[in-house]
């Protein structure tokens, strides 16, 4: 089961209120949680991780690896919030991604979504980033099957291409750098 790290002031702050450890295990045992605190040694050697607790996710339950989800899934279970209800809508403007033929033997399918109105705090975009992160290791089997490439729509524009070219083909500017790469000189930077 994957297990997540989620900041208790952030938790707390979704929630609405505080919790002891105790009656946030308590809470996640009855919702299928189980959730951690670190070891006195852990803190004494990292203070920050005073402010965190270790939560198990259940395999099946793609919502909950980050906190934005988790929280969400609480409230509703607690009856605080109803459950969301999601709908597409028609933009003002259509974007367009093609998927080259030399693509269709590496990945023979594209998906592509907009999502507006984001605004990120550094929580939040860490957040995000982890998400992706425990999808692409977890359901994407370690982007064997999946891979998810998020990008700010603010400093692009369609139309878009998918294409699969040599490593040293492809210039990439990750969300978190000023700097375009290499896919070799990414996978160094990020080894």
């Amino acid at each position: 089961m994957p297990t997540i790290e989620v900041k208790k002031d952030l938790l707390f702050k979704a929630l609405g209120r505080e919790y002891s450890f105790e009656e946030f295990d308590e809470l996640g045992f009855e919702f299928g949680l189980e959730a951690e605190e670190p070891e006195e040694e852990e803190i004494l050697q990292n203070p920050d991780l005073a402010n965190v607790w270790k939560i198990e996710i259940p395999a099946n339950r793609y919502d909950l690896l980050c906190i934005e989800g988790m929280s969400r899934a609480l409230l509703v279970f607690l009856e605080k919030k109803q459950c969301p209800r999601y709908k597409t809508v028609k933009p003002q403007k259509f974007q367009q991604m093609k998927i080259l033929q030399a693509t269709k033997q590496v990945r023979p399918f594209g998906v592509a979504a907009v999502l507006r109105n984001i605004k990120f705090t550094p929580d939040s975009y860490k957040s995000f980033i982890e998400l992706q992160d425990k999808l692409h290791h977890n359901l994407c089997r370690r982007r064997t099957l999946v891979a998810i490439g998020t990008h700010d729509l603010d400093t692009i524009q369609g139309p878009f291409i998918y294409d699969a070219k040599a490593p040293k083909d492809i210039k990439f500017k990750p969300l978190s750098q000023a700097k375009e790469f290499t896919a070799p000189e990414m996978m160094e930077m990020y080894s």
